[in-house]
Protein backbone atom coordinates (compact mmCIF):
# COMPACT_ATOMS: atom_id res chain seq x y z
CA UNK A 1 0.00 0.00 0.00
CA UNK A 2 1.12 3.47 -0.53
CA UNK A 3 1.76 6.50 1.82
CA UNK A 4 2.04 9.59 2.04
CA UNK A 5 6.04 10.85 1.32
CA UNK A 6 5.97 14.13 0.38
CA UNK A 7 6.61 16.75 2.47
CA UNK A 8 4.38 19.25 2.12
CA UNK A 9 1.49 16.92 2.24
CA UNK A 10 2.61 15.21 5.33
CA UNK A 11 2.50 18.80 7.04
CA UNK A 12 -0.80 19.78 5.51
CA UNK A 13 -2.30 15.79 6.65
CA UNK A 14 -0.70 16.44 10.11
CA UNK A 15 -2.07 20.05 10.27
CA UNK A 16 -5.26 19.13 9.44
CA UNK A 17 -5.24 16.15 11.85
CA UNK A 18 -4.08 18.62 14.87
CA UNK A 19 -7.37 20.79 13.94
CA UNK A 20 -9.80 17.46 14.58
CA UNK A 21 -7.61 16.53 18.02
CA UNK A 22 -8.58 19.97 18.86
CA UNK A 23 -12.31 19.58 17.95
CA UNK A 24 -11.91 16.17 20.14
CA UNK A 25 -10.76 18.12 23.01
CA UNK A 26 -13.28 20.67 22.96
CA UNK A 27 -16.31 17.71 22.57
CA UNK A 28 -14.99 16.15 25.66
CA UNK A 29 -15.23 19.75 27.46
CA UNK A 30 -18.50 20.00 26.54
CA UNK A 31 -19.58 16.51 27.88
CA UNK A 32 -17.86 17.27 31.04
CA UNK A 33 -19.99 20.45 31.49
CA UNK A 34 -22.74 18.74 30.77
CA UNK A 35 -23.96 20.96 27.32
CA UNK A 36 -26.82 20.05 25.64
CA UNK A 37 -27.23 16.66 23.45
CA UNK A 38 -27.96 18.91 20.58
CA UNK A 39 -24.94 20.78 20.89
CA UNK A 40 -22.73 17.62 21.50
CA UNK A 41 -24.08 15.89 18.44
CA UNK A 42 -23.74 18.97 16.40
CA UNK A 43 -19.77 18.80 17.32
CA UNK A 44 -19.51 15.67 16.76
CA UNK A 45 -20.98 15.84 13.25
CA UNK A 46 -18.03 18.60 12.56
CA UNK A 47 -15.65 16.42 13.81
CA UNK A 48 -16.73 13.30 11.79
CA UNK A 49 -16.86 15.40 8.60
CA UNK A 50 -13.42 17.05 9.77
CA UNK A 51 -12.22 13.60 9.96
CA UNK A 52 -13.71 12.35 6.66
CA UNK A 53 -11.80 15.67 5.18
CA UNK A 54 -8.45 14.39 6.12
CA UNK A 55 -9.19 11.20 4.89
CA UNK A 56 -10.16 12.56 1.50
CA UNK A 57 -6.73 14.91 1.66
CA UNK A 58 -4.84 11.96 1.62
CA UNK A 59 -6.25 10.23 -0.81
CA UNK A 60 -5.61 13.39 -2.92
CA UNK A 61 -1.80 13.33 -1.95
CA UNK A 62 -1.75 9.65 -3.05
CA UNK A 63 -2.98 10.51 -6.00
CA UNK A 64 -1.77 14.10 -6.64
CA UNK A 65 1.89 12.34 -5.93
CA UNK A 66 1.27 9.33 -8.19
CA UNK A 67 2.00 7.27 -5.03
CA UNK A 68 -0.61 5.02 -5.91
CA UNK A 69 -2.10 3.61 -8.95
CA UNK A 70 -5.73 3.77 -9.94
CA UNK A 71 -6.31 0.08 -8.56
CA UNK A 72 -4.55 1.24 -5.41
CA UNK A 73 -7.11 4.10 -4.64
CA UNK A 74 -10.27 2.51 -5.88
CA UNK A 75 -9.54 -0.22 -2.97
CA UNK A 76 -8.32 2.21 -0.31
CA UNK A 77 -11.99 4.15 -1.25
CA UNK A 78 -13.75 0.46 -1.44
CA UNK A 79 -12.30 -0.37 1.98
CA UNK A 80 -12.34 3.10 3.81
CA UNK A 81 -14.68 5.11 2.28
Amino acid sequence: MSIVTEEAGKKALCARLARVEGQLRGLQKLIQAEAESEQVAQQMTAARKALDKAFFAMVATLIADGKAGADDVADILVRFA
